[in-house]
């Protein structure tokens, strides 16, 4: 009977001390909770070995850097910072999704359980598939700009992006239901969300970044529309013809274009910043080429405007970027507890403005400056981001193919 009671002790207290069961292995369906009760969503896969993967349209993102202990759960991108901070169950996390750099919390609930990235009620009776063009913040002079929406809808079903001057708002996938259209995307730190009401051929909406942004929107559809050209954006003040930058690297070390390193090659510069989804997909772009593309007379050359607090925490950031993506080309710290472009250009006075990260500087073997392309078209936007790449790629190799006599300033 002691023996009995003794086990049954044992088992008892071996019970209690034991971690809970993991959360299921499958798809799963998350929200973040906006003010007022609005909704970001998101699917998810929770994978083996604790890997979770989140979903926007032909995109997925894997998050590995996964802990767990006793019934808390935390998730971190392995590029961007941002973490989710919860309690699990085996079919059930929630908690706040934090970005202390920004002093951003947004909670968020996760379901196990296949699930629709939105909860629909009623049939499509819109159509939105092709191009729109965009106007954000209509009615403000401060904060207006154009953007083109480009979607495709099978049934209820929209995938697509808008693009910008600057950039694009990455893979969006949502729903039409009824007369009204809801998009989103959530990439492990940037969250969108466009809910508009579509009638003929108009969109009156509100884009949502995060709780922290939202701007009204309209659209009207117009197969013919296209943005500015990207390299007219930028350029360099009269009188110039180059420019110049000295920055320390992750080292400590300063480095310029007037270094040996950076003489009589073709050097692409990249203005980004670490924080930035558009730059990582152009970063992730880049870092192909470069490895797939040796040649002893080009460079690379990345100046990161970081808006981490301390420069202890921004080149914790560089390096992150640089291990996530193994990129094998020199990140600079260009500024450190701001992102403010009105630093990019105080940095760089050469420059008439920079309106974007990214922005691209393609320089020649004499050192003068052929063209500036502001922002990205990444893969979310499909034929644009194939034309860019095939652009990019044909002018690399013009400058390249170069001879000193050939070559003038912009």
């Amino acid at each position: 009977m002691k023996y009995l009671l003794f086990l049954f002790s044992a088992l008892l207290v071996v019970s209690c001390n034991r971690d809970p069961k993991t959360p299921k292995i499958g798809e799963w369906r998350a929200v973040l909770e906006l003010d007022k009760g609005k909704k970001i969503p998101f699917l998810m896969e929770y994978g083996t070995g604790n890997v979770i993967t989140f979903f926007n349209a032909g995109e997925a993102i894997e998050i590995t850097d996964v802990t767990i202990k006793g019934d808390s759960i935390l998730l971190e991108h392995p590029v961007f910072e941002g973490i989710f901070k919860g309690i699990y169950t085996e079919d059930s996390i929630y908690g706040n999704f934090v970005q202390p750099s920004l002093d951003r919390v947004v909670p968020f609930k996760m379901k196990q359980g296949r699930a629709e990235r939105f909860e629909l009620s009623k049939a499509p009776n819109q159509i939105v598939t092709g191009n729109w063009e965009t106007v954000f913040s209509p009615d403000s002079e401060a904060d207006r700009y154009i953007a083109k929406g480009i979607f495709e809808q099978k049934g209820h079903k929209v995938t697509g992006t808008f693009r910008t001057t600057t950039g694009d708002y990455r893979f969006l996938e949502g729903a039409v239901e009824g007369d009204s259209l809801k998009l989103s995307t959530f990439d492990g730190a940037h969250a969108f969300l466009f809910e508009a009401e579509v009638k003929d051929s108009i969109m009156n909406g509100i884009f949502y970044s995060g709780n922290h942004w939202k701007e009204p929107f309209t659209a009207k559809r117009n197969e013919n529309y296209e943005l500015p050209k990207a390299d007219s954006l930028t350029f360099l003040k009269e009188g110039y013809q180059n420019i110049e930058f000295s920055f320390p690297n992750t080292k400590g070390e300063m480095v310029s274009l007037s270094d040996e390193r950076f003489q009589n090659k073709v050097v692409i510069v990249q203005i980004m910043g670490t924080w930035c989804p558009n730059c990582l997909d152009e970063t992730k772009y880049f870092s192909e080429y470069y490895k797939n593309n040796k040649n002893d007379q080009l460079e690379f050359i990345a100046l990161a405007f970081e808006y981490a607090k301390t420069e202890a925490k921004a080149i914790q950031a560089i390096n992150k970027l640089k291990n996530a993506v193994d990129v094998p080309y020199p990140i600079l710290l260009a500024q450190y507890g701001s992102s403010s472009k009105q630093k990019a250009n105080d940095k760089l006075p050469m420059l008439n403005h920079v309106l974007s990260y990214p922005t691209t500087i393609f320089i020649d073997k004499s050192g003068n400056v052929r063209k500036i392309h502001t922002g990205f078209n990444g893969p979310a936007t499909g034929d644009e981001y194939d034309a860019f790449v095939k652009e990019f790629e044909g002018f690399v190799q013009m400058l390249l193919e170069e001879t000193p006599e050939d070559q003038s300033p912009q």
